[in-house]
Protein backbone atom coordinates (compact mmCIF):
# COMPACT_ATOMS: atom_id res chain seq x y z
CA UNK A 1 0.00 0.00 0.00
CA UNK A 2 2.71 2.29 1.04
CA UNK A 3 4.78 1.58 -2.15
CA UNK A 4 1.24 2.74 -4.05
CA UNK A 5 0.82 5.26 -1.92
CA UNK A 6 4.50 6.44 -2.75
CA UNK A 7 3.95 6.06 -7.07
CA UNK A 8 0.37 8.32 -6.87
CA UNK A 9 2.42 10.56 -5.41
CA UNK A 10 5.09 10.92 -7.69
CA UNK A 11 2.90 10.60 -11.04
CA UNK A 12 0.77 13.43 -9.50
CA UNK A 13 4.18 15.69 -8.65
CA UNK A 14 4.90 14.61 -12.24
CA UNK A 15 2.01 15.79 -13.93
CA UNK A 16 1.96 18.93 -12.02
CA UNK A 17 5.33 19.50 -13.58
CA UNK A 18 4.29 19.17 -16.77
CA UNK A 19 1.24 21.28 -16.56
CA UNK A 20 3.17 24.29 -14.89
CA UNK A 21 6.01 23.51 -17.49
CA UNK A 22 3.26 23.49 -20.36
CA UNK A 23 2.07 27.14 -19.66
CA UNK A 24 2.18 28.97 -22.92
CA UNK A 25 4.28 31.54 -21.60
CA UNK A 26 7.02 29.27 -20.36
CA UNK A 27 6.48 27.32 -23.57
CA UNK A 28 7.19 30.70 -25.42
CA UNK A 29 10.41 31.59 -23.09
CA UNK A 30 11.90 28.29 -23.38
CA UNK A 31 11.73 28.88 -27.32
CA UNK A 32 13.29 32.33 -27.02
CA UNK A 33 15.85 30.89 -25.46
CA UNK A 34 16.57 28.29 -27.93
CA UNK A 35 16.09 30.42 -30.82
CA UNK A 36 18.57 33.12 -29.38
CA UNK A 37 16.23 35.77 -28.73
CA UNK A 38 17.83 35.53 -25.47
CA UNK A 39 21.24 34.28 -26.55
CA UNK A 40 23.44 32.23 -24.32
CA UNK A 41 21.51 31.84 -21.25
CA UNK A 42 22.70 28.40 -19.92
CA UNK A 43 19.53 27.18 -17.37
CA UNK A 44 16.59 28.11 -15.74
CA UNK A 45 15.54 26.65 -12.62
CA UNK A 46 11.93 28.22 -10.97
CA UNK A 47 10.24 27.14 -8.29
CA UNK A 48 7.05 28.00 -6.30
CA UNK A 49 6.56 26.49 -3.46
CA UNK A 50 7.19 22.94 -3.98
CA UNK A 51 5.69 22.92 -7.54
CA UNK A 52 8.64 23.61 -10.17
CA UNK A 53 7.97 25.89 -12.94
CA UNK A 54 10.65 25.20 -15.41
CA UNK A 55 13.62 23.35 -15.52
CA UNK A 56 15.48 23.52 -18.27
CA UNK A 57 19.31 23.57 -20.13
CA UNK A 58 20.10 25.18 -23.17
CA UNK A 59 23.62 25.27 -25.16
CA UNK A 60 25.12 21.65 -24.19
CA UNK A 61 24.84 21.93 -20.82
CA UNK A 62 23.00 19.55 -18.73
CA UNK A 63 21.60 18.90 -15.18
CA UNK A 64 24.95 17.46 -14.11
CA UNK A 65 27.10 19.90 -16.07
CA UNK A 66 28.72 22.82 -13.37
CA UNK A 67 28.46 26.22 -13.94
CA UNK A 68 30.71 29.15 -13.00
CA UNK A 69 29.10 30.79 -10.35
CA UNK A 70 31.21 33.88 -10.95
CA UNK A 71 30.22 37.00 -7.91
CA UNK A 72 26.61 35.37 -7.02
CA UNK A 73 29.16 33.43 -5.15
CA UNK A 74 29.72 36.32 -3.06
CA UNK A 75 26.26 36.30 -1.66
CA UNK A 76 27.23 32.36 -0.54
CA UNK A 77 30.41 33.88 0.95
CA UNK A 78 28.03 36.40 3.16
CA UNK A 79 25.98 32.66 4.38
CA UNK A 80 29.17 31.99 5.41
CA UNK A 81 30.34 35.14 7.40
CA UNK A 82 26.64 34.50 9.03
CA UNK A 83 27.46 30.99 9.97
CA UNK A 84 30.51 32.32 11.43
CA UNK A 85 28.86 35.35 13.71
CA UNK A 86 26.54 32.93 14.80
CA UNK A 87 28.80 30.70 16.22
CA UNK A 88 30.37 33.46 17.92
CA UNK A 89 33.99 33.26 15.96
CA UNK A 90 33.67 36.37 15.20
CA UNK A 91 31.09 39.77 15.19
CA UNK A 92 30.66 42.44 12.61
CA UNK A 93 32.19 45.04 14.71
CA UNK A 94 35.75 42.89 14.71
CA UNK A 95 38.67 45.24 12.53
CA UNK A 96 40.85 43.87 10.53
CA UNK A 97 43.45 44.40 13.37
CA UNK A 98 42.07 41.35 15.20
CA UNK A 99 42.64 38.63 12.51
CA UNK A 100 45.50 39.83 10.50
CA UNK A 101 48.39 41.52 13.19
CA UNK A 102 50.79 41.32 10.70
CA UNK A 103 48.81 44.56 9.24
CA UNK A 104 50.95 47.55 10.39
CA UNK A 105 48.37 49.83 8.96
CA UNK A 106 46.39 51.83 11.45
CA UNK A 107 43.83 52.92 9.05
CA UNK A 108 43.41 49.35 7.41
CA UNK A 109 43.15 47.64 10.82
CA UNK A 110 40.22 49.58 11.99
CA UNK A 111 37.99 48.13 9.04
CA UNK A 112 35.28 46.46 10.35
CA UNK A 113 33.66 42.99 9.49
CA UNK A 114 30.61 45.06 8.17
CA UNK A 115 32.38 47.77 6.54
CA UNK A 116 33.93 44.47 4.14
CA UNK A 117 30.22 42.69 3.94
CA UNK A 118 28.58 46.19 2.69
CA UNK A 119 31.55 46.83 0.23
CA UNK A 120 32.16 50.10 1.89
CA UNK A 121 36.46 49.59 2.95
CA UNK A 122 37.74 52.27 1.80
CA UNK A 123 40.59 49.85 0.03
CA UNK A 124 40.97 51.51 -3.89
CA UNK A 125 39.17 48.70 -5.64
CA UNK A 126 35.91 49.71 -8.19
CA UNK A 127 35.01 47.03 -11.10
CA UNK A 128 31.21 48.75 -10.92
CA UNK A 129 30.94 51.96 -12.91
CA UNK A 130 34.48 51.79 -14.81
CA UNK A 131 36.39 54.00 -12.68
CA UNK A 132 39.00 51.15 -11.47
CA UNK A 133 41.66 49.89 -10.38
CA UNK A 134 39.66 46.71 -11.36
CA UNK A 135 41.73 44.59 -8.46
CA UNK A 136 40.47 40.65 -9.54
CA UNK A 137 43.04 40.79 -12.38
CA UNK A 138 45.92 42.50 -11.17
CA UNK A 139 45.11 39.91 -7.80
CA UNK A 140 44.89 36.55 -9.85
CA UNK A 141 48.46 37.49 -10.93
CA UNK A 142 50.06 36.83 -7.69
CA UNK A 143 50.94 33.93 -5.47
CA UNK A 144 49.27 35.13 -2.09
CA UNK A 145 46.00 36.86 -3.23
CA UNK A 146 44.69 38.16 0.44
CA UNK A 147 48.24 39.84 0.85
CA UNK A 148 47.46 41.44 -2.53
CA UNK A 149 44.02 42.45 -1.06
CA UNK A 150 45.17 43.83 2.31
CA UNK A 151 48.02 45.76 0.33
CA UNK A 152 45.54 47.79 -1.57
CA UNK A 153 45.52 51.59 -0.98
CA UNK A 154 43.08 52.65 1.45
CA UNK A 155 41.91 55.75 0.00
CA UNK A 156 38.95 56.98 2.03
CA UNK A 157 37.26 56.77 5.23
CA UNK A 158 36.01 53.16 6.23
CA UNK A 159 31.80 53.26 5.65
CA UNK A 160 31.64 56.24 3.74
CA UNK A 161 30.83 55.24 0.20
CA UNK A 162 30.22 51.86 -1.62
CA UNK A 163 32.81 50.24 -4.05
CA UNK A 164 31.82 47.15 -5.58
CA UNK A 165 34.86 44.85 -5.84
CA UNK A 166 36.30 41.52 -5.41
CA UNK A 167 38.93 42.38 -2.79
CA UNK A 168 36.26 42.58 0.13
CA UNK A 169 34.76 39.04 0.05
CA UNK A 170 37.83 37.69 -0.44
CA UNK A 171 39.42 38.91 2.45
CA UNK A 172 36.18 37.78 4.30
CA UNK A 173 36.84 34.22 3.50
CA UNK A 174 40.12 34.65 5.13
CA UNK A 175 38.58 36.37 8.23
CA UNK A 176 35.88 33.28 8.61
CA UNK A 177 39.59 30.64 7.84
CA UNK A 178 41.26 32.28 10.38
CA UNK A 179 38.34 32.66 13.19
CA UNK A 180 37.54 28.71 12.49
CA UNK A 181 40.80 27.71 12.43
CA UNK A 182 40.31 25.53 9.24
CA UNK A 183 40.57 26.56 5.60
CA UNK A 184 37.09 28.17 3.73
CA UNK A 185 36.32 25.28 1.90
CA UNK A 186 36.60 22.81 4.79
CA UNK A 187 34.05 25.41 6.95
CA UNK A 188 31.56 25.75 3.84
CA UNK A 189 31.56 22.48 3.32
CA UNK A 190 31.08 21.06 7.37
CA UNK A 191 28.44 24.10 7.82
CA UNK A 192 26.53 24.39 4.97
CA UNK A 193 27.12 22.55 1.87
CA UNK A 194 26.85 18.96 3.33
CA UNK A 195 24.08 20.45 5.76
CA UNK A 196 21.96 21.25 2.26
CA UNK A 197 23.29 17.77 0.66
CA UNK A 198 25.47 20.04 -1.86
CA UNK A 199 28.46 17.50 -2.82
CA UNK A 200 29.60 18.19 -6.23
CA UNK A 201 31.13 21.24 -7.23
CA UNK A 202 34.65 22.88 -7.76
CA UNK A 203 36.85 25.72 -5.90
CA UNK A 204 39.09 28.05 -7.12
CA UNK A 205 42.45 28.37 -5.47
CA UNK A 206 45.17 30.66 -5.49
CA UNK A 207 48.85 29.23 -5.62
CA UNK A 208 48.83 29.22 -2.11
CA UNK A 209 45.79 27.29 -1.41
CA UNK A 210 43.55 30.61 -0.60
CA UNK A 211 39.84 30.21 -1.76
CA UNK A 212 38.27 32.04 -3.67
CA UNK A 213 35.36 33.68 -1.81
CA UNK A 214 34.43 36.47 -4.78
CA UNK A 215 33.51 34.34 -7.43
CA UNK A 216 35.14 31.04 -9.89
CA UNK A 217 33.11 28.94 -7.66
CA UNK A 218 31.58 25.73 -9.75
CA UNK A 219 28.10 24.19 -8.76
CA UNK A 220 25.34 23.04 -9.88
CA UNK A 221 22.55 25.21 -10.49
CA UNK A 222 20.35 22.88 -8.79
CA UNK A 223 22.35 23.16 -5.71
CA UNK A 224 22.50 27.11 -6.52
CA UNK A 225 18.26 26.30 -6.16
CA UNK A 226 19.18 24.69 -2.35
CA UNK A 227 20.77 27.81 -1.18
CA UNK A 228 18.27 30.70 -2.33
CA UNK A 229 15.52 28.55 -0.98
CA UNK A 230 17.32 27.63 2.32
CA UNK A 231 17.09 31.98 2.42
CA UNK A 232 13.44 32.02 1.25
CA UNK A 233 12.73 29.64 4.62
CA UNK A 234 14.81 32.06 6.61
CA UNK A 235 17.86 29.65 6.68
CA UNK A 236 16.07 26.76 7.08
CA UNK A 237 16.53 23.18 5.35
CA UNK A 238 14.34 20.70 5.64
CA UNK A 239 13.51 21.32 9.36
CA UNK A 240 17.25 21.99 10.34
CA UNK A 241 18.15 26.10 10.66
CA UNK A 242 21.47 26.26 9.20
CA UNK A 243 21.77 29.79 9.42
CA UNK A 244 19.86 32.13 11.89
CA UNK A 245 16.41 34.15 10.95
CA UNK A 246 18.33 37.06 12.46
CA UNK A 247 21.31 36.55 10.26
CA UNK A 248 19.22 35.99 6.81
CA UNK A 249 17.01 39.35 7.48
CA UNK A 250 20.10 41.28 8.60
CA UNK A 251 22.40 40.51 5.56
CA UNK A 252 19.44 40.76 3.15
CA UNK A 253 18.02 44.02 4.74
CA UNK A 254 19.71 45.89 1.28
CA UNK A 255 19.41 49.64 2.31
CA UNK A 256 22.41 50.87 0.50
CA UNK A 257 21.51 52.74 -2.61
CA UNK A 258 23.72 51.78 -5.90
CA UNK A 259 22.85 54.19 -8.52
CA UNK A 260 22.30 51.34 -10.76
CA UNK A 261 19.32 49.25 -12.08
CA UNK A 262 19.02 45.58 -13.70
CA UNK A 263 16.20 45.82 -15.44
CA UNK A 264 17.83 49.22 -17.01
CA UNK A 265 20.40 46.97 -17.96
CA UNK A 266 18.39 44.47 -19.65
CA UNK A 267 17.42 47.04 -21.77
CA UNK A 268 13.62 46.00 -21.51
CA UNK A 269 11.45 48.79 -23.13
CA UNK A 270 8.57 49.76 -21.08
CA UNK A 271 9.98 49.08 -17.40
CA UNK A 272 10.30 51.19 -15.06
CA UNK A 273 13.59 51.41 -13.36
CA UNK A 274 14.68 51.96 -9.63
CA UNK A 275 17.89 51.29 -8.13
CA UNK A 276 19.00 48.28 -6.77
CA UNK A 277 20.18 48.22 -2.75
CA UNK A 278 23.34 46.44 -1.45
CA UNK A 279 23.36 44.62 2.25
CA UNK A 280 25.50 42.15 2.57
CA UNK A 281 26.71 40.64 -0.65
CA UNK A 282 22.97 40.64 -1.64
CA UNK A 283 21.21 42.81 -3.70
CA UNK A 284 17.48 44.19 -4.12
CA UNK A 285 15.62 45.71 -6.17
CA UNK A 286 11.98 46.58 -7.19
CA UNK A 287 10.28 45.76 -10.56
CA UNK A 288 7.86 47.74 -12.35
CA UNK A 289 6.48 46.38 -15.52
CA UNK A 290 2.34 46.61 -16.62
CA UNK A 291 0.99 45.78 -13.63
CA UNK A 292 3.78 44.30 -11.83
CA UNK A 293 5.16 46.21 -8.76
CA UNK A 294 7.52 43.88 -6.68
CA UNK A 295 10.62 43.39 -4.80
CA UNK A 296 13.33 40.47 -5.68
CA UNK A 297 16.29 39.59 -3.78
CA UNK A 298 19.02 38.13 -5.58
CA UNK A 299 22.68 36.89 -5.52
CA UNK A 300 24.76 38.32 -9.06
CA UNK A 301 27.65 37.16 -11.30
CA UNK A 302 29.30 38.65 -14.57
CA UNK A 303 27.69 36.71 -17.24
CA UNK A 304 23.81 35.86 -15.67
CA UNK A 305 24.27 33.97 -12.79
CA UNK A 306 21.29 34.80 -10.46
CA UNK A 307 20.12 33.31 -7.21
CA UNK A 308 16.59 34.97 -7.12
CA UNK A 309 13.58 35.04 -4.37
CA UNK A 310 10.66 37.22 -5.12
CA UNK A 311 8.17 37.08 -1.62
CA UNK A 312 5.28 38.22 -3.05
CA UNK A 313 4.99 35.31 -5.35
CA UNK A 314 6.76 32.73 -3.37
CA UNK A 315 9.16 32.14 -6.48
CA UNK A 316 13.05 31.07 -6.20
CA UNK A 317 14.92 30.73 -9.36
CA UNK A 318 18.60 30.49 -10.53
CA UNK A 319 19.67 31.55 -13.91
CA UNK A 320 23.14 30.31 -15.56
CA UNK A 321 24.36 32.51 -18.30
CA UNK A 322 27.66 33.03 -20.91
CA UNK A 323 27.05 36.42 -21.69
CA UNK A 324 30.19 37.81 -19.56
CA UNK A 325 31.24 41.07 -19.39
CA UNK A 326 28.12 42.88 -21.79
CA UNK A 327 24.27 43.54 -20.98
CA UNK A 328 22.77 40.53 -21.88
CA UNK A 329 24.12 39.51 -18.39
CA UNK A 330 20.73 41.38 -17.31
CA UNK A 331 18.25 39.71 -19.45
CA UNK A 332 16.69 37.11 -16.75
CA UNK A 333 15.15 40.88 -14.99
CA UNK A 334 12.98 40.91 -18.72
CA UNK A 335 12.40 37.35 -18.73
CA UNK A 336 11.10 37.16 -14.91
CA UNK A 337 8.49 40.41 -15.51
CA UNK A 338 7.47 39.53 -19.34
CA UNK A 339 7.14 35.70 -18.33
CA UNK A 340 7.92 33.80 -15.29
CA UNK A 341 5.93 36.44 -13.36
CA UNK A 342 2.67 36.51 -15.40
CA UNK A 343 2.63 32.67 -16.00
CA UNK A 344 1.91 32.38 -12.27
CA UNK A 345 0.26 35.27 -11.49
CA UNK A 346 -2.84 34.73 -10.00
Amino acid sequence: MKNLFFALSILLLTNCQAQQQDNPLIKELKDKVADKTYPKIDAILVTQGDKIIVEEYFNGFTKETKHDTRSSFKSITSLLAGIAIDKKLMSLDDNLGRFFPELKHEGKRKITVRNLLEMRSGLNCEEYYDIGPECEVEMVKTQDWVAFCLGVDLIREPGLNWSYNSNEPMIMGEIIARASGMSVMEFAKQNLFLPLGITDYKWTLSPKGQGMTAGSFYMLPADMLKIIDMVKNDGNWKGKQIISKDWIKKSTDCHIVIDFSFTRFSRMPNAQYESARYGFFWYRENLKYKDINTEVLFASGNGGQYLMYLPEYKLTAVFTGSNYGNWRGKLPFEMLLKYIIPAVKK
